[in-house]
């Protein structure tokens, strides 16, 4: 049996069969819904169900409280219909209108700075992956796993796909981007995926907040604001534990160097001692509070692990001001057997 949803408040309706979530039919249909991990992880595809039921289960309790759940909320990456409904959500703009692909691609170049791997993708000549800055892809492993990296460079810079992979002693795809991959090597994937990129249609100042590789999606934004000629004020929060681990820090402060609208902050929770370091210290989003006591005038883009992402959308939301419509999150879920993320 195919349900009908009705997305409020935009009208737009589509279908889903029996053995989809909502959200499954959405992409399959190119209804914009905001989402990120698909894994009930993440709790970027949150919405209200208005009228109707669904069910839902595999979510993680954090991502959507019991609290949330009484006053009606789902994750539409895990519900599924029990009939036609209606839905409360805010769509993305423009969201829909690229095609996600499975492609195979070829390994051009695998660079290492300190733990990160930057690895750049050829895909076949015939093909282009049009894309959003600050999406991601899954690599498709030959076990049927997947492993989720945001995509790192900008769409008019698309001649290689960039990413950017830390090295996590023990995790069975990093292990072997470290110490086996080679260059040539072909690789399958999908996208590109999520909504986590710059909403162009707005004029408001970014605060841009990452946590180590969360740097990539961050890095592809800027470029491709930079490339627009956008010239919104735009704040860049970095934060990692030691020197080494802002592995593109020169990048960022050329990027502040050429453009007065842009400011790039580094942050250190753990500088050792032969770094030196005269900067910023301490959590990054602690480090976003102690310069700004009220962002409700303000767009925040945090991506990278989930306690910062988690710490940032509570305190900016709970104590400053930010409206909820207007944090924007892409959270570096850890690997699991049946799904990864980045």
């Amino acid at each position: 049996m195919t349900c009908q949803v009705t997305v409020l408040p935009s009208g737009h309706t589509f279908g889903v069969e029996a053995h989809e979530t909502i959200l499954e039919a959405a992409l399959r249909q190119n209804i914009g819904l905001p989402y990120g991990c698909r894994d009930g992880a993440c709790g970027a595809c949150k919405g209200k169900v208005v009228a109707g039921e669904v069910s839902q289960d595999g979510f993680q309790d954090k991502a959507l409280p019991e609290s949330e759940r009484i006053q009606g909320m789902a994750l539409f990456c895990c519900a599924k219909p029990q009939g036609d409904i209606s839905i409360e959500v805010r769509e993305v703009t423009g969201a829909g209108d690229i095609q996600i692909k499975t492609l195979p691609c070829r390994v051009e170049k695998i660079e290492k700075i300190h733990d990160v791997a930057v690895l750049k993708l050829k895909l076949p000549v015939s093909e282009r992956l049009q894309f959003r800055a600050g999406q991601y892809i899954d690599i498709l492993m030959k076990d049927g796993k997947k492993r989720s990296f945001s995509i790192a460079n900008a769409p008019h810079d698309d001649a290689f796909i960039e990413l950017h992979i830390r090295h996590n002693p023990g995790g069975s795809f990093s292990d072997y981007v470290f110490n086996q991959m080679k260059e040539r090597e072909i690789m399958r994937f999908k996208g590109p995926l999520g909504s986590f990129f710059l909403r162009e249609d707005s004029d408001k100042p970014a605060i841009f907040i990452a946590s180590g590789t969360g740097f990539a999606p961050v890095k592809g934004i800027i470029e491709h604001a930079i490339h627009q000629g956008i010239q919104r004020q735009m704040v860049i929060y970095w934060g990692a534990r030691t020197l080494a681990d802002l592995y593109m820090a020169p990048l960022a402060g050329s990027w502040q160097a050429a453009h007065p609208h842009i400011t790039f902050i580094p942050v250190l929770s753990e500088a050792l001692p032969e770094d030196n370091w005269q900067g910023r210290v301490g959590f990054v989003h602690q480090a976003v509070l102690e310069d700004f006591a009220d962002l409700s005038g303000y767009q925040v883009y945090a991506c990278g692990a989930p306690v910062m992402v988690e710490a940032a959308h509570a305190s900016f939301t709970g104590e400053r001001g930010l409206p909820e419509d207007e944090f924007f999150s892409d959270a570096f879920l850890p690997s699991k057997d049946a799904n990864a993320a980045k």
